[in-house]
């Protein structure tokens, strides 16, 4: 969705549920979490007004009234710009801390692989471990940008910490081949599936 296209509004759900058991709270906050919903007001959950958001938020509706709670959808628009600009910077702020706990692994990753080179440690258990670090992050950015309604730099910048991280990991794998001695065809069995026949 582009940043300066609200003309379908804003969709809201308005949602309360019994004190106990309170998991199936805990339930309805990940689920609009996972979306990327924002809250304006306790209780009060906001998605850009697309037909995917509005599928979602009548299935979380129904399933608030099925627990014996109370849930409402509610297609809202906003006169004001600057209100518009306020919704919108939720938004940014959500995706904001999440860019930033990202930008951390990806620096954690970073400083690891640092540390096993400079101790020498080209073994493929590191390697291994590192390449599953990678593609935790892979899949981790790929959910962030999946409900990052209005992109701003930061989503290029974890992306660009992204290719640092891939490229490090590549570099460090190549340092344990060359460590083991693995020729390119061996490389290719190692890397073949579980099972997989190489030849």
């Amino acid at each position: 969705m582009d940043a300066d296209d609200c003309a379908s509004g804003w969709l809201q759900l308005l949602a309360q549920l019994p004190r106990t058991p309170s998991s199936a709270r805990v339930a309805l906050w990940r689920r609009l979490r996972a979306a990327g919903a924002t809250t304006m007001v306790n209780g009060a959950w906001v998605l850009p007004g697309t037909a995917a958001h509005a599928e979602l938020l009548e299935q979380l509706r129904d399933g608030v009234v099925r627990q014996g709670g109370t849930a409402f959808v509610l297609n809202v628009s906003v006169s004001s710009a600057e209100d518009n600009e306020t919704i919108k910077s939720r938004f940014r702020a959500d995706r904001g801390r999440e860019y930033d706990e990202f930008a951390e692994r990806c620096t954690a990753l970073l400083e690891e692989i640092n540390r096993e080179t400079g101790a020498g440690k080209y073994t493929f258990a590191e390697m291994e471990e590192d390449e599953q670090d990678l593609e935790k992050l892979v899949r981790w950015l790929a959910k962030i940008q999946a409900r990052d309604f209005f992109p701003d730099e930061r989503g290029q910048q974890a992306a660009d910490m992204l290719v640092q991280c891939r490229s490090a990991v590549d570099a460090f794998s190549q340092a344990v081949y060359a460590a083991e001695e693995v020729t390119a065809n061996n490389r290719e069995v190692l890397q073949a599936p579980d099972g997989a026949d190489s030849g």
